[in-house]
């Protein structure tokens, strides 16, 4: 070969090279993640950055786009701060055209139910691309059986609803459990927490947090669009008394019989005034000293920060004990039938002694030895926690596997 032929060949190589280059570019798989339902809850903020953090340990080499239904209240901020490389589409038709023709997947993120179904249904029939279901809760419609059967893969984050799916016939090829991608959430604002634990008097590692809640959220008080429910009020007001009073024991005798401090704060922007009302107002006095009253709704970074700096939490609520497990931090969940089937996942995760149903009365007996075993025992306590995480982790990454392997990477 001639000098001049061996050039000619040496650029040919060359441009080889470089198209093949930009086709290994142009093949980087595009995920559009369906998330963020609402903000005024921090579990429902947290769904998101939950997920976001599976997909940059599991699949980094994918780009992300969040579309998402609500990212307001700062919750954009604290997104785009923790995930700096994050895309999330604008909510315009042309937007959604482009995300449509520019992303290989469509990942519906956790949450109570399948909330971005009718978006799932768009997608499929507008792209004929493939879909993914990841972390739900799920009761049987007729049409959510349909967008699951439609779906590479559904993970449910509690055996009950992937029993209901199962019960149903759903032909899914991958049908399995997988927790909610809240265990998986790193957001912090230690500095803010931490100026704010000092101010209210809160010591790392001796305080306990607890979180009351009513059988249906009373969104009238913090969504202007949301009419008053009298029915659901006076519903709530029939139960609160029986739902709240065992956290309200479990406060006094956390108090008066250990060295603990407790902190009562919200997980919803309905709660502080709650959590004031039904526990703070209605304690002994020599208890109230020792008792922090939250009077302030939160972010989950923020939250997040004070919960890894307890010695556990308990409660009416489900989405702070999962923060609380996805950082090895002793958790209680005190479930009823109208939060759905979701605190199952407690049983699930290795956590069934920790699970407490007041459809059957039983924190009235329970709660208050359970919390202070939590705080007698703490080492006990931690690994108990730790164990739980480690179950979540591993059903996480088999989500993330199984995503892996529909995007063909």
């Amino acid at each position: 070969m001639n000098r001049r032929d061996w050039i000619r060949s040496a650029v040919a190589s060359a441009a080889l090279s470089r198209g093949a280059l930009g086709a290994r570019v142009e093949a980087k798989k595009r995920i559009l993640l369906r998330s963020s339902w609402q903000t005024v809850n921090i579990g429902d903020v947290a769904h998101t950055p939950g997920m976001l953090r599976l997909l940059e340990q599991h699949l980094p080499e994918c780009e992300v786009t969040l579309w998402p239904s609500s990212v307001d209240n700062g919750v954009d901020e604290i997104l785009r701060k923790r995930f700096p490389k994050l895309a999330i589409m604008p909510k315009t038709g042309e937007a959604k055209a482009e995300a449509f023709k520019t992303h290989d997947f469509l990942l519906h993120g956790s949450g109570p139910s399948i909330v971005g179904q009718t978006s799932l249904v768009e997608w499929k029939q507008k792209t004929g691309k493939p879909y993914g279901i990841g972390g739900v809760t799920w009761t049987y419609t007729p049409e959510g059986l349909k967008v699951i059967d439609g779906a590479r893969f559904a993970f449910f984050r509690d055996s009950v609803s992937l029993g209901v799916a199962k019960e149903h016939g759903a032909t899914c090829p991958v049908l399995e459990f997988g927790p909610d991608a809240t265990f998986a959430c790193d957001l912090v604002a230690d500095a803010p927490a931490e100026a704010w634990l000092k101010e209210v008097g809160l010591e790392e590692g001796k305080f306990v947090c607890c979180i009351a809640r009513q059988r249906k959220t009373p969104y009238w008080e913090v969504k202007p669009e949301r009419k008053f429910e009298p029915e659901t009020q006076a519903y709530n007001d029939q139960m609160k008394e029986h739902d709240i009073a065992p956290l309200r024991e479990a406060v006094i005798a956390v108090v008066r019989q250990t060295s603990m401090k407790v902190l009562l704060c919200p997980e919803d922007a309905t709660q502080m005034k709650l959590n004031r009302e039904t526990i703070y107002d209605k304690l002994p006095e020599d208890v109230k000293p020792r008792v922090v009253w939250r009077k302030d709704y939160w972010l989950t970074d923020f939250a997040q920060s004070v919960y890894n700096r307890s010695a556990g939490l308990f409660g009416n609520e489900q989405h702070s004990p999962i923060m609380c497990i996805g950082h090895g931090i002793p958790a209680v969940v005190c479930r009823f039938k109208e939060q759905t089937s979701k605190g199952f996942m407690w049983k699930d995760i290795g956590l069934e002694d920790w699970l407490l149903d007041h459809d059957h009365d039983e924190p009235a007996q329970r709660l208050t030895p359970i919390v202070l075993s939590i705080i007698n025992d703490p080492a006990a306590a931690k690994a108990k926690a730790l164990k739980a995480k480690a179950v979540a982790d591993a059903r996480m990454k088999r989500m993330m596997d199984v995503l892996r392997g529909e995007l063909g990477i």
